[in-house]
């Protein structure tokens, strides 16, 4: 019941927080019932409010196409699947300020800035009210400090030089100015080092804990390149949430064939009081009210391929495969939103011995069998030379980690896409991860290492040396730890930036559009963008400038007593002011 009433709280929050199309991205909305003024009025308006910027970190995670695929395909792991022609693959020619295939990349500026709006409510509110005590006003503003510091870690990695906006809007804004990178990162690390303080030590699913605060503070610290403050926030979140070694959950004993990383991703086993790796998750469960449960993941959908479609013929011709059956219920009705790279199918898997890759966790390509009762080859496995043409395979032939993105709807009658279920933001893999950079940046090969380690010795990799580590043995580990759960385009562009502020490789600031280590990492390891490969009426084709998004022309044309600078190699740049390096209150 508790859940419940907390949940219908979070649809009537919303109300004001809901925002117009991309053209009105921060029009004040009208006064009603739950406009800040009527709903700030007490502890329990504040703590409501929170309530709509906990939701708002779902906006990452769930439905197609959401953010961490469509960043995805920009990199390393692969590029967009779906045969037509909104399938974003030349991004030369469909990645533009007003365009952006079907991928929504340009609504990831406002899907930002909506919770930034809803969380500058309350910030500049927060002594509209006589407070009871301290501890309560300060946690309460830590939190909604974690949610802003959040969103704008995101927007600086994705777009660059943005806005920044750090109170509330009365009124209609028409002269926004671009401010620094730096500067945002200055401002919210400063946040995050108050909000740290004051946020709580205990848990609470989908609640910012004090755990969390500093995750996310280490992240920014290394965006700063604050490399040892880091590695304090790091080791401080590593000591209380060690990382999960043996089977848990309710599946160990219904499936004894699984191992560890099955019961670690399935969403039941998020928010269970064995799982010390959770940091900060989500929750969308089957059992909540329909009007505050997503549409639900979408992994089966982003990931798998469309191994059912009518292409997939057997000897004959005919078609094979059927979106119907248990097979269908089982391996979901996939569109290969993501289409991975050889690099992540294959070069990555190099071990053996590694657990992520062993005991079913994997849907090998070999393994997909015809399913059509009336096919000569029912029950066989799909041959690939049998396709009209081999391209064909390209969306509906190839492997996937089950483990990831298995996650079955709540009932038969729903198309198998991938349902409702709690889902990571933060797992301690990842602060290790975190710290190894920062130990790398540091020139402290050994504790990277250290800490490389013990992510791949929890999966029976073997270990790396301290000659092994580079930037590019830490993303590699990502990849294999973080598939579906990074941002993973940010973070190569965080690092990026770093390489280019310290003049490494040869990279620079001045010229970061025209050469950067996004683009010759995702140009050397994925084979698409290599080869420029057609599928339909586009080719796989990307350039230096893709580094940061187009900041969306809507958004900039609007903005008639300001100037809101577009990025390098897209049209309208030479409207562009040197952005603000100093954040005014």
């Amino acid at each position: 019941m508790r859940i419940k009433f907390v949940y219908s709280l979070v649809v009537a929050v919303s109300m004001f927080a809901v925002f117009s199309c991309s053209k009105e991205w921060l029009k004040p909305e009208p006064l009603s019932f739950y406009a800040p003024e009527n709903l700030l009025i007490n502890k329990a308006g504040y703590e409501s409010m929170l309530v709509t910027a906990r939701k708002n970190l779902r906006n990452s995670f769930y439905g197609e196409l959401n953010t961490v695929v469509s960043e995805s395909i920009f990199t390393e792991l692969g590029v967009a699947g779906p045969l037509n022609d909104n399938g974003i693959r030349n991004m030369n020619l469909q990645l533009t300020p007003s365009a952006d295939g079907n991928y929504y990349v340009l609504d990831n500026f406002q899907w930002a800035y909506r919770p930034v709006r809803v969380v500058n409510a309350l910030i500049s509110r927060i002594d509209d009210i006589t407070w009871d005590n301290e501890l309560d006003r300060n946690e309460i503003l830590a939190e909604a400090y974690f949610h802003r510091a959040y969103w704008y870690y995101l927007l600086v990695n994705q777009f660059g030089d943005v806005p920044f906006i750090d109170k509330e809007l009365l009124e209609a804004k028409l002269d926004f100015y671009t401010h620094s990178r730096w500067a945002i990162l200055d401002r919210i690390q400063s946040d995050m080092e108050f909000a740290v303080e004051w946020l709580p030590e205990q848990m609470r699913p989908g609640v910012p804990s004090r755990s969390a605060g500093k995750h996310l503070l280490s992240k920014i610290c290394l965006a700063n390149r604050a490399y040892e403050k880091a590695v304090e926030m790091a080791s401080d979140v590593i000591e209380r949430h060690p990382l999960m070694r043996e089977r848990f959950g309710p599946e160990v004993e219904i499936a004894p064939h699984r191992n560890l990383f099955w019961d670690l991703h399935r969403p039941v086993n998020v928010h269970n009081a064995a799982n010390s790796e959770t940091i900060l998750g989500v929750l969308d469960r089957n059992d909540l009210p329909d009007e505050v449960r997503t549409g639900g993941l979408h992994t089966m959908r982003n990931y798998h391929p469309a191994w059912w479609n009518a292409r997939v013929l057997d000897s004959k011709a005919a078609r094979g495969t059927l979106d119907r059956g248990d097979t269908y219920d089982s391996l979901g009705r996939g569109n290969s939103n993501l289409r991975p790279s050889n690099y992540y199918l294959y070069e990555l898997w190099k071990d053996e011995n590694d657990l992520r890759r062993k005991d079913g966790n994997w849907v090998l390509q070999e393994e997909l069998l015809y399913n059509n009762p009336a096919s000569i080859d029912f029950g066989k496995p799909i041959d690939p030379t049998n396709f009209s043409a081999i391209v064909d395979t390209f969306q509906h032939y190839h492997s996937f980690p089950f483990y990831k993105t298995f996650v079955p709807q709540a009932t038969t009658d729903q198309v198998p896409n991938g349902g409702q279920g709690d889902y990571y933001v933060f797992r301690s893999a990842e602060t290790y991860l975190l710290r190894a950079e920062a130990y790398y940046w540091l020139g402290r090969m050994e504790s990277a290492a250290a800490d490389i380690n013990q992510v791949r010795g929890r999966a029976d990799a073997a270990e790396i040396a301290a000659s092994d580590v580079s930037i590019e043995t830490i993303l590699d580990e990502r990849a294999r730890e973080l598939f579906a759960e990074e941002h993973r385009k940010s973070e190569l562009v965080r690092i990026s930036y770093i390489m280019a502020a310290e003049g490494r490789n040869g990279y620079s600031i001045a010229d970061f559009s025209k050469k950067n280590f996004w683009y010759d990492r995702v140009m050397a390891t994925n084979n698409f963008y290599r080869e420029h490969l057609k599928w339909g009426s586009s080719e796989c084709r990307i350039s230096p400038y893709h580094v940061l998004f187009p900041v969306p022309a809507d958004a900039i044309n609007t903005n008639t007593l300001g100037v809101i600078n577009q990025n390098q190699g897209y049209p309208g740049t030479e409207r562009n002011l040197p952005p603000l390096t100093a954040i005014v209150d």
